[in-house]
């Protein structure tokens, strides 16, 4: 995924939607949040396990998290 930074808006913490699915299953519909946002403490719905892990990089900056899906069989 190649994006830019969301810009500032009123009531919420800089997010990205994602949308990520195992085939043959439900699609897990989440936000990823930047770390050392002001405003993660003041949104309602934040959460901090969803934060991404932002690093610099040559040309700007890169931002990793995992995701882990159920494939359905219990694996």
């Amino acid at each position: 995924l190649e994006t830019i930074v969301p810009g500032l808006y009123p009531g919420r913490t800089r997010h990205i939607h994602v949308i990520a699915q195992v085939p043959n299953q439900p699609p897990l519909i989440t936000q990823l949040y930047f770390p050392d946002e002001p405003a993660n403490a003041s949104d309602g719905i934040f959460n901090p396990a969803l934060v991404m892990d932002v690093q610099e990089a040559e040309d700007g900056e890169v931002a990793f998290f995992t995701f882990v899906l159920d494939e359905g069989n219990g694996v």
